[in-house]
């Protein structure tokens, strides 16, 4: 069975995983439309950070980012580092993920929840699998700029 619980993202198996990710970014996309965030800034405050596992093997990971808000309580999340091991593909993993972020969003009555992904071929799957659970594309959000490199999405709550 897997689970999905908050973790440390500089745990071992994490760091590592977090720097395949951040290795194929980079080998995917010109560096200034890296977006990906390295284990240290994953630890900041404003985002949390659940692993999935099976039989305490990763399998995946992903982050809920809290956008600020110019006053009153966050009512905007940002999804972040959603990235499952080559032995987990195909598995549903990414699915589960997803669904457990937009879920807590859910719970923090957020209103909106925003991810940047890539145009690349690379992409295709992730692109998909947000179209499939509802989120459509946007302008750029928080502080992003329109790039040739980047696809906005957002799935209003």
């Amino acid at each position: 069975m897997i689970s999905i619980d908050r973790d440390n993202p500089a745990r071992g198996d994490v760091h590592l995983l977090l720097s395949e990710h951040l290795a194929d970014m980079y080998a995917t996309s010109p560096a200034e439309s890296v977006h990906a965030l390295d284990h240290s800034a994953l630890s900041s405050p404003s985002i949390t950070f659940w692993t999935a596992r099976e039989d305490g093997n990763l399998m995946g990971c992903g982050a809920l980012k809290i956008l600020d808000s110019p006053s009153g309580p966050p009512v905007h999340g940002e999804i972040k580092s959603m990235r499952t091991t080559a032995s987990a593909r195909g598995r549903g993993v990414a699915t589960l993920m997803l669904r457990h972020i937009v879920d807590d969003a859910r719970a923090r009555n957020l209103e909106h929840l925003f991810l940047e992904t890539g145009t690349e071929d690379y992409f295709a799957p992730a692109r998909r699998l947000y179209a499939r659970n509802g989120f459509i594309e946007c302008p750029p959000f928080a502080g992003y700029v329109l790039d040739p490199n980047s696809v906005f999405m957002e799935l209003r709550l």
